[in-house]
């Protein structure tokens, strides 16, 4: 299975080192207030990407934590009730 996935991860990195290589034109993004930035599409893109992911992980956080506190306080609560009912 370990050998299936770093073949699989092989294969994706060629893929988008191919794609990189392939749109090296530079692009410009302009910002507000005249700022602007010129990379090649590919960083661009991945740059977008990344922003997305890190975005969705970030919104997606919130929950996962609140969940957690949860949890923490029923085991606490659960424990008060097995203390309370053995003595």
């Amino acid at each position: 299975m370990r050998y299936l996935f770093a073949f699989l991860l092989l294969i994706l990195c060629l893929l988008l080192f191919g794609f990189a290589i392939k749109n090296v034109e530079p692009v410009e993004l302009h910002y507000y207030l005249g700022f602007s930035w010129k990379a090649p599409l590919s960083l661009m893109l991945l740059t977008g990407f990344l922003v997305g992911v890190v975005t969705g992980m970030l919104i997606c956080l919130r929950p996962v934590i609140a969940q957690r506190k949860r949890v923490i306080a029923l085991k606490r609560e659960l424990k008060t009730l097995k203390t309370n009912t053995q003595s």
